[in-house]
């Protein structure tokens, strides 16, 4: 079969660097689906953008359509003809729809039963008549933010200004929004012209002429080569944040990095805002000595070549200059401000509309702390320590520094405090409180910082729950998910035996005492049970627990975070051993029972057998045993022992026995050992081969 390539660019103004791959990305994907549509192979397709195109090189592509010759199956004889051997209308419309005549029917036996089949064939079609559908393809492209432009209707991400469309030499004619294809592309804006490709396979080497690496991981690989030269050269340590270098990547055509300075003076402002201030504001790489202190330097990358470099370093030298300047100034004058003042304002601010203002949230929050602090038994101290980091860990939120830059709340808040005098453990409590912010990110080093961490997380998701915003699908503006998971993440590093109950409890208690609940706390909790059980589910699975092990330790309990991981790692031992099939066949023959029992009463003087006060006796010892026991793995294996009472229960004694006072105490008996093993897990999820 005959190939050519197929080269499709779209060429826009200057796309937003968050948007540049998702774009390529999203070219290749419905391309492919087209093709896949109509049926036409191809060999590969390599996805390439930059900020002012996205394109696709198909290499390979088929000529044309493979023939087709497919077979339909149609309604079995007996309904497709009549008696007498005619076709019936339900045959008649099989030969209709699949355009073939009646008498190019046929039957074929299909397990004994005569089916009629129908055979269609149909030519392929030349690929190139069908490649100007894909104009539809590309217009019909989504994009988180539109724009339309001139007099037309299509919406996009931005003007389109022309397009390339070859299949092999020949340019396949589309138009979309008064802009028809070519072969002409255009280099870079200041450094190239426009240029044209003859052929898919020029197309790189064309544009590369003109100053433009179409290919994303060229540009990266070129930033990083420059930057580690730059290293190796003067003796830094560039660290270079993934995001910033994405970013980077997608906002030049042809990179060329360089380096500038700004006045030392600048350094007694905190590494984090001038690395934040460097990176947000201006897209700049910071630079490190060896030992890893920031130094007056930074990096950036120019879209062009390396001509007049010295006056593009100054250029940008000016710019951070008046940035850093303000940021100095924002932080002296913070630092003029007292806490105390700095907390009345925060009732000023709101938090949410129906749930009250941030002063609102700190005297819940305070109040949540103080609970969990109690439950955990800490000393008067550090109680004092809890309760100051929970009534200023909001404070910063005021200053000018976290005005301008948000992603420093708590940063900033942990450096203030520190300078206004307040204790070591409460300053980095404010800045803890926040942690952790993402997976895998630092959890809190203090257990005061912890605490107020589970107060505040806890706070927004039951306050968010109570006035019935439950997030669903991937919709969940308020981040609740990622606080669920910090807070799973905090009870299972520290290992703190506090029920989730008793942590929703302690929050809805003060959001009752605000009155702003607009849900019952029954309604609250069904929620929060199947809201944070997907959450542990994620943890269990992320530590290689098998799906039926995740469903029975979720289905017993929420209540103790680490005894559920716990709980999961000695299920996941205990299922490979063939004699646990044996001992979980027992358990569930005694949960099975013990659903016909309607009271849980055990009266020792209605044993008839000795194999029931042996069971009852075993019962009160594991029962016992298993209560005082933190160690899951031995509190499996205690429950396992009452394997051999269970069976030999079963195998001498009728539970449903005509005396209705000693089925009634069975059945009891087996409905206490149920709710005794059944708390540990649901070993009726539990799968064997």
């Amino acid at each position: 079969m005959s190939k050519r390539d197929l080269l499709l660019e779209v060429g826009l103004e200057e796309m937003p660097a968050r948007f540049v791959a998702l774009a390529a990305a999203q070219l290749k994907e419905k391309v492919e689906k087209w093709l896949a549509a109509e049926r036409i192979p191809f060999d590969q397709i390599i996805s390439m953008e930059s900020p002012r195109r996205f394109a696709v090189w198909i290499k390979g592509l088929a000529e044309k359509q493979p023939d087709r010759n497919d077979e339909a199956k149609g309604p079995a004889r007996k309904i497709a003809q009549d008696e007498a051997g005619n076709w019936s209308k339900a045959a008649l419309g099989f030969a209709r729809s699949n355009g073939v005549e009646p008498d190019q029917l046929y039957f074929k036996d299909i397990n004994g039963v005569e089916y009629v089949h129908a055979r269609k064939s149909e030519a392929g079609k030349e690929t190139k008549t069908l490649l100007p559908q894909l104009a539809d393809v590309i217009a019909g492209m989504n994009f988180p933010k539109n724009m339309r432009w001139g007099a037309n209707d299509l919406k996009y991400v931005r003007p389109i200004r022309w397009m390339v469309a070859l299949f092999g030499e020949e340019v396949i004619e589309l138009e979309i929004a008064g802009v028809k294809s070519g072969r002409i592309s255009r280099g870079h804006r200041f450094l190239g012209t426009d240029v044209e490709i003859n052929s898919p396979a020029e197309y790189v080497s064309k544009l590369a002429e003109q100053h433009v690496m179409v290919n994303p991981e060229e540009r990266r690989a070129t930033i990083v080569e420059q930057i580690r030269r730059m290293e190796q050269e003067n003796g830094w340590k560039i660290p270079m944040d993934e995001g910033l270098l994405d970013e980077v990547v997608h906002l030049v055509e042809y990179p060329t990095a360089l380096y500038g300075t700004f006045e030392e003076e600048f350094l007694t402002i905190p590494r984090e805002v001038l690395v934040t201030s460097m990176r947000e504001h201006q897209r700049y790489f910071p630079v490190e000595n060896a030992q890893g202190q920031l130094l007056n330097h930074f990096v950036t990358v120019r879209n062009g070549d390396s001509r007049a470099l010295e006056n593009v370093a100054k250029g940008n030298e000016k710019v951070l200059r008046a940035r850093l300047s303000d940021a100095r100034f924002f932080y002296v004058e913070d630092q003029k401000l007292p806490i105390e003042n700095c907390l009345k304002r925060l009732e000023t601010i709101v938090f949410h509309e129906e749930l009250g203002t941030i002063g609102d949230k700190v005297r819940r929050v305070r109040k949540t702390a103080a609970q969990i602090a109690e439950k955990l038994g800490v000393s008067q101290e550090e109680a004092k320590q809890v309760d100051r980091i929970a009534e200023i860990a909001k404070f910063d939120l005021v200053t000018n520094m976290v005005g301008e830059f948000p992603e420093l709340q708590g940063i900033m808040g942990e450096d203030y405090a520190r300078k206004a005098g307040e204790n070591e453990i409460v300053a980095g409590g404010v800045f803890e409180h926040y942690l952790p912010r993402f997976a895998g990110d630092l959890t809190p080093k203090s257990a005061q910082g912890a605490i107020v961490s589970l107060a505040d997380k806890l706070d927004t998701i039951i306050g968010i729950f109570s006035i019935g915003i439950v997030p669903t699908g991937s919709q969940d503006p308020y981040g609740l998910r990622r606080m669920a998971a910090g807070i799973v993440t905090i009870l299972l590093e520290r290992g703190w035996q506090l029920s989730l109950d008793q942590l929703w409890d302690a929050t809805l208690e003060t959001y009752a005492a605000q009155g702003v609940n607009k849900r019952t706390v029954e309604e609250v909790k069904k929620d929060l049970v199947d809201f944070f059980g997907l959450r542990l589910k994620n943890v269990l699975q992320e530590n290689g627990v098998r799906y039926d092990v995740v469903d029975a330790v979720l289905s017993a309990d929420l209540s103790y975070v680490p005894e559920i991981l716990a709980k999961a790692k000695a299920l996941m031992t205990a299922v490979s051993d063939d004699e646990f099939k044996l001992i979980v066949e027992q358990f569930n023959r005694v949960n099975n029972l013990a659903q016909k029992a309607e009271a849980d009463q055990v009266d020792e003087a209605l044993f008839v057998e000795d194999v029931e006060r042996s069971l009852y006796q075993a019962y009160l010892s594991v029962q016992q045993e298993v209560a005082n026991l933190k160690d899951q793995e031995k509190a499996l294996a205690t429950l396992a022992t009452l394997r051999e009472p269970i069976k030999a229960f079963f195998d001498k004694v009728m539970v449903m026995a005509e005396d209705q006072a000693v089925r009634a105490n069975r059945l009891g008996l087996l409905l206490r050992l149920s709710r005794l093993i059944f708390a540990y897990a649901d070993f009726s999820k539990l799968v064997f081969a």
